[in-house]
């Protein structure tokens, strides 16, 4: 049980943090939500100049016209929400041991192991 607290729960934290599908998650997700914002933020300051000018604003030739970006921001949430990390099944699997240090020492070997 020391190595899970001076060790494990580091290495599951860190392999987490740094997994590839997480990364890849957050920066679909990050972008989307940035795209939402600008076409939202877009029809908002459009909408302003249409009621201080008294003008029909012509948004048709807008990067955002016609987008969707509230349906591909909420795609991206619900991918965040439902993400499966390939490293937390082994993790999990390992929990169900009944030693399950051990097995979670098989998945996160120490470097200095490794290196003998």
């Amino acid at each position: 049980m020391a190595w899970l607290k001076e060790r494990g729960i580091a290495c599951i934290a860190k392999s987490v943090l740094n997994s590839e599908e997480l990364d890849k998650t957050v920066a679909y997700l990050v972008i989307a939500a940035r795209n939402d914002g600008y076409a939202q933020v877009y029809a908002e300051c459009s909408q302003y100049v249409n009621n201080a000018l008294k003008v029909e604003w012509d948004t048709s030739k807008s990067a955002t016209y016609g987008a969707n970006s509230g349906a591909a921001f909420a795609a991206s949430k619900k991918e965040f929400d439902n993400l499966q990390l390939p490293v937390m099944d082994l993790i999990n699997f390992a929990l169900q041991s009944e030693d399950h240090v051990a097995q979670l020492k098989e998945i996160f070997p120490d470097e200095d192991e490794n290196l003998a």
